[in-house]
């Protein structure tokens, strides 16, 4: 796969590709959907992905709290696993932002990537204020002889699939449901960082995982399969908040516990996969009726996960 953050010096081998346009932030049902629709357009095709970053909604709004499904490695992995053979990340800058919808058409698509067809969502907008729209986009694109599918949503019995909604779900502490929207459980991808020990002092150490841009989904305690760097899906349970029992309370934060295994994971790159939500977040008055409900979580962390072929 070719990867490229410089729409100014896109290599020749991704020239003429059919390239799809978005943020893909999660790569889910519905982008599989539009990636598909790309393919069948243009079979005969490189597929590639025009998206940016940082996500425009970071750049114009950073006051907001982090609402990312996945971080950009994450995204490229994934667009990769469905055929995805080249990837543009555009730098969404100062300069980028106040590109006008037709230089955008002929500077980015036209000049830079040399793209032979375009697909995107029916609601995408481009160009300095979302000034163009597909109208405008299939306008200008069938001047320069490139073929064009807008692609409508995909959707369920509630709705449009979206990231959007994905993130809702998670925030309302229903992982199931926004993994069937994904495709996959989401995950919450990140380095093991040192924490405090208290995990291991109470018998159960956790891998601790800074949530930085990810989305915060509802805090409380998990049922987890985490994704070691060999490639091996562990069982496991997870506390996600801010910790209130023992006072921590500044951010919050990722904390897994794999069940048997004893391997120094400090400064690798874990994927902890949400399965259920077993509880919320709660603050117990001592350490030892916390470590009481650790174990009752663990024990129905195992439950849920053999039931779920974790």
């Amino acid at each position: 796969m070719t990867f490229c953050t410089d729409w100014r010096a896109v290599p020749r081998s991704c020239w003429g590709a059919a390239v799809a346009l978005g943020n893909f932030d999660g790569v889910h049902r519905g982008h599989v959907h539009l990636l598909q629709s790309l393919k069948m357009a243009r079979p005969g095709c490189r597929l590639g992905v025009l998206t940016f970053e940082p996500h425009p909604r970071s750049f114009f709004r950073p006051q907001d709290p982090p609402f990312r499904l996945m971080r950009p490695e994450v995204r490229a992995a994934a667009l990769k696993e469905q055929g995805v053979s080249c990837i543009v990340q555009a730098e969404f800058d100062e300069a980028f932002s106040h590109l006008g919808a037709e230089a955008f058409v002929r500077d980015v698509l036209i000049e830079g990537l040399h793209v032979a067809h375009v697909a995107c969502g029916a609601d995408f907008a481009f160009g300095h204020r979302r000034e163009g729209d597909v109208t405008f986009l299939e306008q200008l694109l069938v001047e320069h002889g490139v073929g064009v599918s807008i692609v409508p949503q995909l959707a369920d019995v509630a709705g449009p699939v979206s990231s959007s909604r994905i993130r809702r779900l998670l925030q309302e502490g229903y992982p199931e449901k926004a993994a069937e929207l994904l495709g996959r459980n989401w995950a919450i991808t990140g380095e093991v960082v040192q924490g405090d020990q208290r995990g291991r002092l109470l018998g159960f150490p956790t891998a601790n995982i800074a949530l930085k841009e990810h989305l915060e989904p509802a805090r409380g305690v998990y049922a987890v399969r985490v994704q070691m760097p060999d490639g091996r899906l562990v069982p496991g349970v997870a506390n996600l908040g801010r910790r209130p029992t023992i006072n921590d309370g500044r951010e919050s934060r990722l904390e897994a516990h794999l069940f048997d295994v004893d391997e120094d994971l400090y400064g690798q790159i874990l994927g902890v996969e949400l399965v259920a939500l077993l509880r919320d977040e709660k603050r117990f008055s001592s350490l030892d009726e916390l470590k009481a409900h650790i174990a009752a979580d663990a024990a129905q962390a195992r439950q849920v996960l053999g039931k779920t072929g974790g």
